[in-house]
């Protein structure tokens, strides 16, 4: 499994890469696994001012529906929209293409809530057992 040490963790399965203000924000590559093939995405409109923990998206593939939500709380100020005509690319690059939305942080201390990609190891192994 794929946990780039320079991001930050939810229990939910998204991540965020922390560049100034801006967190940009998508889905693990254990989750992305345990979906399977990914066929279509909807996000929330730039613009939106969303809550940490706040539905920011859903995912659909083969298996299930998965909402997504915000690591953070702010503004969203992009939305990958080349995800709506290839939902694929988050299976494909979960970390690179694959990026889901871009936000304007508000609250810098929230970042002290996430994991670490040590602790989201652990955590999805214990998950996973």
């Amino acid at each position: 499994m794929n946990v780039p040490k320079e991001l930050f963790y939810t229990k939910e399965h998204e991540w965020a890469k922390i560049e100034g203000d801006t967190a940009t924000i998508g889905i693990t590559d254990y989750a992305q696994h345990q979906l399977g093939d990914i066929v279509y995405v909807e996000f929330v409109d730039a613009g939106k001012e969303v809550k940490q923990t706040e539905r920011i998206g859903t995912v659909e593939s083969v298996k299930a529906v998965s909402d997504i939500f915000s690591p953070l709380s702010g503004v969203i100020v992009e939305v990958n929209e080349f995800l709506k005509e290839h939902p694929e690319m988050i299976n494909q690059e979960p970390y690179g293409k694959g990026w889901m939305v871009k936000l304007k942080i508000k609250d810098r201390a929230e970042i002290q809530s996430l994991m670490k990609a040590d602790e989201y190891e652990k955590y999805i192994k214990e998950e996973s057992k």
